[in-house]
């Protein structure tokens, strides 16, 4: 069974099994509302988006039109500015047909952005959350040391930030520090883009820890899966530590999650699928990573420029080149039949 979680000081109270919006932009307005609305009957009562999401948060405001006191909405905004805030927290309301959202976030943040830092981006949140519009303000980071210096601020209710059993021990020390703080924490990227594939041994660890995992979904299949664990009295087992020591030992140290914020690539690289195409085609095995197309997408590494772009934007701050033609290598080998998958 699924327990409750309570996001720090927020007050907010839900099971510990959410939806992450992000895919839903993939897929057509009906797809995306059936998935939603059956999300809600099967106990889901937080959902996560983004003004960068494209129309997911649209999506989400058709779904829930006329029962929005019933789940607990989170958005985000990439504004720079405190006057661009005001404009992206408008039209996020306005897609999510909404006068308020429960938790809006400053996405994918670079540092921890503070009152008279000259951004005017807190005092924004400040006086949105003053108005009613905002009923609570969080931050989302990729890098470890800004997530610290985050939780160390006090001056955020949330936090969202990769985690999965991947995760080192300063990570899981980020976490009950979150806790301690009175901070609520939100789990993304709980599947490690795609690469983690088993969900029991992900749900088991992540109920472990005091995190609202928000679990990217856009099929039926994959919504169904989640849904079942509230009925399922799922925990670490010994067979579920011992695959998961298993997977950390094949691949702990540099890959690449997927999560995209390298692109775009100056000489048009799909990095975010090229750079991991090795795990990829192992873990998620399917023949369309062999197709004409994947092997048009796999040869555009070799005009890499070394230019430098991709190195700058990586969150994980990956040696995205270098890895790009480790993949290559592989892939190669892979046609070539010297190597088994």
């Amino acid at each position: 069974m699924i327990p409750s979680i309570t996001l720090g000081r927020t007050g907010i109270t839900v099971p510990q099994n959410a939806f992450g919006a992000l895919p839903i932009q993939r897929v057509d307005v009906d797809t995306a509302v059936r998935l939603l609305r059956r999300a809600y009957d099967g106990g889901i009562r937080f959902f996560d988006t983004a003004h960068a999401y494209t129309d997911s948060e649209r999506k989400l405001g058709e779904a829930f039109a006329g029962m929005r006191d019933k789940v607990y909405i989170a958005t985000k905004t990439q504004a720079k500015t405190g006057d661009k805030l005001r404009e992206e927290l408008e039209a996020s309301l306005e897609a999510l047909r909404t006068d308020y959202i429960d938790i809006y976030q400053l996405h994918c943040a670079p540092q921890c952005f503070r009152p008279g830092d000259g951004t005017g981006l807190y005092e924004a949140l400040c006086e949105a959350k003053e108005q009613g519009l905002v009923r609570h303000i969080g931050i989302t980071a990729h890098k470890i040391g800004v997530a610290e210096e985050i939780v160390a601020s006090g001056l955020y209710e949330t936090l969202q930030f990769p985690f999965s059993y991947l995760a080192s021990d300063r990570d899981i020390a980020l976490v009950k520090a979150t806790a301690e703080a009175g901070m609520g924490f939100i789990a993304m990227k709980g599947l490690s883009g795609g690469l983690l594939t088993n969900s029991a041994a992900c749900m088991a660890f992540m109920l472990q820890y005091p995190a609202l995992p928000i679990w990217g979904v856009q099929r039926d299949k994959e919504l169904e899966e989640w849904l079942s664990y509230f009925d399922k009295d799922i925990t670490m087992t010994d067979e579920l530590r011992e695959f998961i020591e298993n997977d950390r030992g094949e691949l702990l140290g540099e890959f690449c999650r997927g999560c995209g914020y390298c692109s775009p690539c100056t000489v048009g690289i799909v990095i975010n699928q090229c750079a991991r195409m090795s795990q990829m085609i192992r873990r998620a095995p399917s023949q369309a990573w062999l197709s004409d197309y994947w092997k048009a997408e796999m040869a555009r590494i070799d005009e890499c420029v070394d230019c430098g772009l991709c190195k700058t934007r990586c969150p994980y701050e990956l040696d995205i080149p270098n890895l790009l033609r480790k993949n290559l290598a592989d892939y190669k080998d892979i046609l070539a039949g010297r190597v088994q998958v």
